[in-house]
């Protein structure tokens, strides 16, 4: 990780053209005139796990590994810390497409069954391969170019050998969460996410989660 001095990352931010991502504390993300991003990590306590192993060095991980997995997902471009404002900087090349909350907006409909269907045997594929993503919502699966899913805003996210039952359930609570997601998902489209899903799942806890995944979707419904 690259220490900037002030002139450096003065020189860096003169090439920002739009802050995407802001709160109180400042920028989170911005994009620069090349089309590549700037995403600024804080660490919230002094005592944090943060302070060992960075945000910025975890995003860039998560994204060396989800592409190791043969996923698609951002290109680290480098590693940034400035002491003023104290932030770990992470400089990426996005994922080229429109996100699936994007693509739900714009079409009347929502999205299709083809597209949901797809984003079932994504997800299958993600927890196959032990990835266990807590930000997975339709704001951050991609539809690229070419037609293949992938992710971004990678921040949070967990690699094991495998998931237990348990921890795919667990997935879907975090991805319930956001009702507008969750709608889209029970509305005409369910039964595509289901058969996406479960036709990519190669293990045995078909009827657990089945039974599971039905439990979470009625509160939707009311």
């Amino acid at each position: 990780m690259k220490v900037l001095t002030q002139e450096e990352f003065d020189q860096l931010r003169k090439d920002i053209i739009e802050v995407i991502e802001e709160d109180a504390y400042g920028w989170k993300v911005a994009r620069l005139t090349n089309g590549s991003f700037l995403k600024f990590f804080r660490t919230k306590r002094l005592i944090s796990s943060a302070v060992l192993y960075p945000y910025a060095k975890r995003f860039s991980r998560n994204a060396s590994k989800l592409k190791e997995l043969g996923f698609e997902t951002v290109s680290v471009i480098n590693l940034y810390k400035i002491k003023d404002p104290n932030r770990d900087i992470v400089h990426y090349q996005p994922l080229h497409g429109e996100t699936l909350r994007n693509i739900a907006k714009v079409q009347n409909n929502g999205l299709s069954n083809d597209l949901i269907k797809q984003l079932g045997s994504f997800i299958a594929e993600l927890h196959e391969k032990g990835v266990y993503f807590r930000s997975l919502h339709l704001g951050n699966v991609v539809l690229t170019k070419t037609g293949t899913l992938g992710l971004i805003d990678i921040s949070d996210m967990k690699f094991y050998s495998k998931l237990s039952t348990s921890q795919k359930i667990r997935n879907f609570r975090h991805m319930f969460r956001y009702k507008k997601d969750a709608n889209l998902l029970t509305e005409k489209c369910s039964s595509a996410f289901i058969d996406g899903y479960f036709s990519s799942l190669n293990n045995n806890d078909y009827q657990v989660i089945y039974t599971k995944f039905f439990q979470l979707l009625q509160p939707t419904r009311q």
